[in-house]
């Protein structure tokens, strides 16, 4: 059955499956309970202390894209949300287009509220342009280009994420303000908080980051460790942080000893027209087109990685289409933007889920708890959600790889090493592209190394006893050029200097076999032309064997036809031989 069978018949499924109600509800509860607090530090650490947006966009994040990516998209069991990638991202944006706003309206610098409020509809409308361009990449059947982007890029590139989570939530594990998503300010920040420890902070942070790294895996089962560090930090919390009450004698959350979430809006959030100006177009643009890719690549990855253990097949460009619809929606309503979340996706199957209902309970759940527990949230200690961050972003981080270092091909590890810091120190689209091409030449190098060997080979496989014998009795002095299929311009560039070489240790007769040759570029015609021309100047005879039509015509137009004999061209190889070893002996 081919690969169009297959998708065929997974476009016939039904778009809702009944069948497992249970498991789908089991599996999504926990999958919203495992969301929950990734929810409230994602958006927390891209909006702190602000009471609309901060932890209420990544909880609407991870309801909205959650639930309307597995109701559109094309895996079933797949669980979507805020991940660590794409808030990355945002954050960075949000960075860019502050500055940007601020730099053109230098009134608003001191006014952080005035000046937050004109870059939302500027930060959403690239939400809304990457939901956009998913939709178009999953109409025109862009899924299966994206899954082939090399591994060493993508490891590179998510553990340049992680790292840069890391450093972006240190600060504030010390109590200390948050960095801005800039990488350089979040490093320059750090002295600071740790020079001003906050003790009470410090304890919740580093309570915390005992909880999620060494949490029971058995407990884990039934209470997943991030929701227990968030449980037990906030009860820890409560009784060690000292809240003052305002003149009317509500509690005052922004003064506390120590850092709190603060009270986060409850009730569905507002709806917003996105907008973009004429100065800030480009960053608008570049961040969608970001956020679309990143966000595609992150969402078929977990799409894999759920086939892989569903034993299951997705469909990549509905799947592109779902997370589009998704996004999209998400920025009308202020959301964090999202992708498939693996670790989230995990839980879904361990637990029960298998269809898509599995992810639509999941985003029901979180809204559930957002519309009844919203007041709850206010007393949450940000060096708790901080720890929760800090896990998240050593998760992301490729050590099974790193530590193949010493084993594993040190040209791939570079490739990983280089986009990890072009990612974490300079600009994460260009460190992908450069790891791309990095990779590409990578792979044209070693096609070439072994086109070049089995070229030159003077023994080639499919050799008959009579040419082999030929062969034999020639010894070094015959030379066999045998093109196992189209010339890579890799190879071409290597084979005048081997044809020189071997024509300096006494090859008397050169054979190029053209016989599996179907085609031919200007990188292989202008190689092929130099070693002919270097066999004339050195007196070496060259037989040609198999030069099917096209090849000879695109030989003509390069006017390289005319440095080829027509008196030695064979149609098969065993003539081109024993002409090639009857020239030796007369010669």
């Amino acid at each position: 059955m081919s690969v169009q069978d297959l998708d065929a018949l997974e476009e016939k499924k039904k778009i809702f499956d009944f069948s497992n109600l249970t498991g789908d509800f089991y599996g999504g509860l926990t999958a919203g309970i495992v969301a929950l607090p990734l929810g409230l530090a994602f958006g927390a650490g891209v909006f702190p202390g602000d009471e609309q947006l901060g932890a209420t966009a990544g909880l609407w994040g991870a309801i909205l894209v959650g639930f309307f990516a597995a109701a559109f998209g094309g895996t079933n069991t797949q669980i979507s949300g805020p991940t660590g990638p794409m808030v990355v991202v945002f954050a960075g944006l949000l960075a860019s287009l502050t500055a940007a706003v601020g730099a053109a309206n230098p009134d608003l610098i001191d006014r952080p509220a005035a000046l937050l409020a004109a870059v939302i509809p500027l930060l959403f409308a690239s939400v809304v342009l990457g939901g956009v361009l998913q939709i178009v990449m999953g109409v025109c059947k862009f899924g299966k280009y994206i899954k082939l982007v090399p591994y060493t890029v993508i490891s590179g590139f998510m553990s340049g994420i992680g790292v840069i989570i890391i450093l972006l939530q240190t600060s504030r594990l010390f109590g200390g303000k948050p960095a801005s998503g800039e990488v350089f300010d979040a490093i320059a920040a750090i002295g600071p908080s740790i020079a001003n420890t906050n003790m009470t902070a410090l304890i919740l942070g580093a309570l915390t980051l005992a909880i999620v790294f060494f949490w029971p895996k058995a407990i884990a089962k039934y209470l997943p460790g991030t929701l227990a560090s968030l449980i037990i930090g906030t009860v820890v919390g409560i009784f060690i942080i000292d809240v003052p009450t305002t003149a009317g004698g509500a509690l005052d959350y922004a003064n506390a000893s120590a850092p709190l979430l603060g009270t986060i809006q409850a009730g569905i959030p507002d709806f917003l027209i996105p907008t973009f100006s004429g100065d800030t177009i480009m960053l608008v643009l570049q961040a969608g087109i970001v956020l679309a890719i990143l966000g595609a690549i992150d969402s078929l990855l977990t799409s894999l990685v759920a086939d892989n253990v569903t034993r299951t097949r997705h469909n990549s460009d509905q799947e592109l289409i779902g997370q589009g619809i998704a996004n999209t929606i998400a920025g009308f309503f202020m959301a964090l933007p999202g992708a498939g979340a693996t670790m989230r996706t995990m839980v879904n199957v361990r637990t029960g889920g298998t269809t898509k209902i599995s992810g639509m309970i999941h985003g029901l759940v979180l809204a559930a708890i957002v519309l009844v527990a919203a007041p709850l949230a206010a007393k949450i200690p940000m060096a708790v959600l901080a720890g929760i961050l800090v896990k998240v972003g050593f998760d992301i981080i490729d050590f099974k790889y790193i530590k193949t270092l010493l084993t594993g091909p040190r040209w791939d590890f570079t490739i990983m090493a280089i986009v990890l810091l072009l990612t974490v120190f300079w600009n994460l689209i260009f460190a992908v592209g450069i790891g791309v091409f990095m990779a590409a030449l990578g792979y044209v190098k070693q096609i070439a190394d072994t086109q070049t060997e089995g070229i030159a080979n003077a023994a080639p496989a499919d050799a008959t006893d009579a040419e082999q014998s030929i062969i034999d009795a020639s010894g070094d002095k015959l030379m066999l050029y045998d093109f196992g299929g189209p010339l890579s311009f890799g190879a071409a560039s290597d084979l005048g200097h081997y044809m020189r070489l071997r024509a300096k240790q006494g090859v008397e007769a050169l054979v190029m076999d053209f016989s599996r040759m179907t085609g031919i570029d200007v990188s292989a015609i202008r190689a092929v032309e130099t070693i002919a021309l270097d066999a004339d100047a050195s007196g070496i005879p060259l037989f040609t064997v198999g030069i099917s039509d096209n090849v000879k015509k695109m030989l003509a137009a390069l006017s390289a036809d005319g440095h080829l004999s027509d008196e030695r061209a064979f149609d098969n190889r065993l003539d081109a031989l024993e002409a090639a070893a009857a020239a030796i002996k007369t010669g």
